[in-house]
């Protein structure tokens, strides 16, 4: 794995697509491979762009990735897909619209299968981030899938998060109601030329207010049509000056931090949930606690508290080593 680790920060594409590769088929080489690139991240830029299905994130990642790669950026980018109920991958919608880029060497394209993940990315998505950022793409968009109320997990991936909608009301009114109105950077109302653009401006700007007297960010709200390219400038001088502004007023390694003690806690939930059902399979006490609350004898959230209260974790440590 060594050899591909090397291959990988050198730039070559085929190690790229192979460590990722490894991260979706959960093979642990590829956690070894995030380990020897470790040292050669942190210099890539992440943007997040999300947004109900059907306000046009595709195409406007698409314009966005020309717009960085005239400016002479490697660029990367992961399109999260609806998972295919038959093979389990991806659906490659997204891979299609974004055919203009395929052929460029300094582009680099893949789909993700959301994995039956609710908040819009699958988990390995930080992952693959570092693995671009390792293979020196310079700016990395993510595009969530576009599950509409759902999508805040980007919050824990992009430096910059893009919140994308529509003048038509419906899903764009829920999203706000499910927390994409506190995650937004940047708000973009899409295929502005239709009815009622202008009033989703106004609606959207009630929500993210006027900011303070102490220089702190206040969201802008630009209006686009993607499939033109009428307001992709706009959008892309935003996305600098927000960048600007992390990184004067010392946010973005803040951010950056938060995110990676994020994820060290999510592998250890995670991991834990897996040993504790390993656990289940050779601790009489704990299948015998397991059935009573399966069959209605004990009720689940008190039998589970009372045996964490009894159980300390160093002990839990111990025996988790032993299976």
């Amino acid at each position: 794995m060594l050899q591909v680790s090397r291959r990988l920060i050198k730039g070559d594409r085929r190690s790229l697509s192979e460590a990722i590769s490894m991260l979706e088929r959960g093979n642990p080489q590829g956690t070894v491979i995030l380990r020897d690139v470790f040292v050669h991240t942190g210099r890539s830029y992440c943007i997040g762009i999300t947004g109900p299905p059907g306000a046009g994130k595709s195409t406007l990642t698409a314009r966005l990735t020309s717009a960085f790669r005239g400016a002479g950026c490697s660029v990367g980018v992961i399109a999260v897909d609806p998972t295919s109920r038959h093979s389990g991958g991806a659906i490659l919608g997204d891979r299609i619209r974004m055919e203009a880029h395929y052929l460029d060497s300094e582009v680099f394209i893949r789909s993700m299968a959301t994995r039956g993940s609710q908040g819009g990315l699958p988990r390995i998505i930080k992952g693959v981030v570092r693995l671009l950022d390792a293979g020196g793409k310079d700016v990395i968009l993510v595009e969530t899938v576009g599950v509409g109320q759902t999508e805040l997990d980007i919050m824990g991936v992009g430096d910059t998060v893009i919140v994308t909608l529509v003048p038509e009301g419906g899903d764009s009114i829920q999203a706000f109601k499910a927390g994409l109105m506190e995650i937004g950077d940047i708000f973009v109302v899409n295929k502005s030329d239709r009815p009622g653009a202008d009033q989703m401006v106004a609606i959207i700007n009630s929500f993210v207010g006027t900011g303070d007297s102490k220089g702190s960010w206040t969201p802008p709200i630009l209006a686009t049509q993607a499939t033109s390219g009428q307001g992709i400038s706009r959008l892309y001088e935003k996305l600098h000056e927000h960048r600007a502004y992390l990184s004067s007023s010392h946010q973005l390694e803040e951010r950056r931090r938060e995110r990676r003690a994020g994820e060290f806690f999510e592998v250890l939930q995670e991991g834990l949930g897996l040993k504790l059902r390993e656990l289940l399979n050779v601790n009489h006490r704990l299948a015998a606690l397991s059935d009573e609350v399966k069959r209605g004898k004990l009720e689940p959230y008190s039998a589970g508290m009372k045996l964490l209260e009894q159980v300390s974790l160093d002990l839990l440590f111990h025996r988790m080593k032993s299976i």
